[in-house]
């Protein structure tokens, strides 16, 4: 099985309620991107929004080939380790790792270390997967 050929990780956290400087002090780092409910969300010139809930997330480095523990680690290492700081966030808001993950050809794959996983279900991330399909005409 070849090593999948990309993958973009971000945690993040939502809720009706999420304040995102809260957030940010619980757990010890900045975000990537954040907005409070009611904010005004420009993604780029033509698509504007109006946020329907509060959100924080931060993202991991692009590597090419994927590395999801590198990327786990790279994201849980710049956040508190305190579990019951995690439970609290857990508890009034959703939080998930996504992952998109994209193959170059079919039958790509990876792995998660049970370290990793671990990390994530001690903390209450739901791990959440995107995959999409390589070219079948490659060879």
């Amino acid at each position: 099985m070849a090593q999948l050929h990309q993958s973009i990780v971000c945690l993040r956290i939502s809720g009706d309620d999420l304040v995102p400087d809260e957030i940010t002090k619980l757990l010890g780092a900045s975000p990537t991107l954040s907005y409070r409910k009611g904010d005004i969300v420009r993604k780029n010139a033509k698509h504007v929004r109006i946020a329907k809930f509060g959100f924080w997330s931060l993202s991991a480095s692009d590597r090419e080939p994927e590395d999801m523990d590198g990327k786990i680690h790279e994201i849980l290492s710049k956040l508190t380790d305190d579990l019951a700081v995690w439970r609290s966030i857990t508890k009034r808001y959703e939080a998930d790792l996504c992952c998109g993950l994209f193959m170059r050809v079919s039958n790509e794959g990876l792995s998660i270390s049970a370290a990793s996983l671990e990390a994530l279900g001690v903390r209450g991330i739901e791990l959440g997967l995107d995959i999409y399909g390589g070219d079948e005409d490659e060879d």
